[in-house]
């Protein structure tokens, strides 16, 4: 069930929360933040794994899920993103969380452990570019065929990189489904914004134990690349899947989920 929040006049953020830890013991909050294209719904497989442990919170970013649907003039900033995960955080009630993201979401946790290291516990990071500037010459041709075919012809043109080749026909379609629903004015405005994101210089700064996980095979950077700025981060640790996915939360789902598990709540 999504419960929501009003963030701001006409926008509301959707969120869900999914706790089967002991009622009678304290038990930490993860925030889960989702990539391009999708919601919450894309961390289903990683609630087993982690709400034993913890409340369990899945957001869908702002424009995509449940969540209001942003026009395609919306002025999109990356910091934004930033400022509705600590909002959601403040309307919980929950002062520090551990986090978790995926593909931009994952940069998304980069930035909010950088900047705001007293609302970060501990931070992971699957398939997480720390920059987007790459990305500048694949989006506008995006937004054309967005435009031009919807939503759906997008995802299935693009999985190939995304996903990799080891996903069934069914699993490719759910997820294909997933991404569909998001609304094509958002996906507008976000992508001309996604080229702009850069948090490279910022990881440093970074305190929270950290672990990265990645593929061998990742588009959105090799292993050396990944490694070139896990290890500015001071006393991450780095995880490396064999898979030509770069949406290993995805693609590697049950692996992820365990390995991710275990750095938060090792003892």
């Amino acid at each position: 069930m999504h419960l929501s929040f009003e963030r701001e006049a006409g926008v509301s953020l959707a969120y869900a929360v999914d706790d089967f830890s002991d009622p009678w013991a304290p038990a930490p909050t993860v925030l889960l933040l989702h990539g391009l294209a999708e919601s919450g719904e894309a961390f289903r497989a990683f609630v087993p794994a982690l709400a034993r442990h913890a409340r369990v919170v899945r957001l869908d970013l702002r424009g995509y899920g449940a969540s209001t649907p942003m026009a395609a003039d919306y002025p999109w900033r990356f910091g934004t993103l930033l400022e509705d995960a600590l909002a959601l955080l403040d309307h919980l009630g929950v002062a520090k969380a551990h986090v978790v993201g995926g593909k931009i979401g994952g940069t998304i946790a980069l930035a909010l452990a950088a900047r705001h290291p007293d609302r970060v516990d501990r931070l992971a990071t699957l398939g997480a570019p720390a920059s987007l500037t790459q990305m500048a010459g694949r989006t506008p041709g995006w937004r054309a065929q967005i435009a031009r075919e919807g939503v759906r012809a997008w995802v299935d043109a693009t999985n190939d990189g995304r996903m990799g080749s080891a996903m069934t026909p069914a699993q490719l379609d759910w997820w294909a489904s997933l991404m569909a629903r998001t609304a094509p004015s958002t996906l507008e405005g976000f992508l001309q914004m996604v080229p702009g994101v850069d948090v490279t210089e910022e990881v440093a700064r970074i305190t929270a134990p950290t672990l990265v996980v990645t593929t061998t095979g990742s588009g959105l950077g090799s292993v050396a690349e990944v490694r070139a700025w896990q290890e500015r981060i001071p006393g991450s640790r780095l995880a490396v899947i064999e898979s030509d996915s770069y949406h290993v939360a995805a693609s590697d789902a049950d692996a992820a989920a365990a390995i991710v598990r275990d750095f938060l709540f090792a003892a």
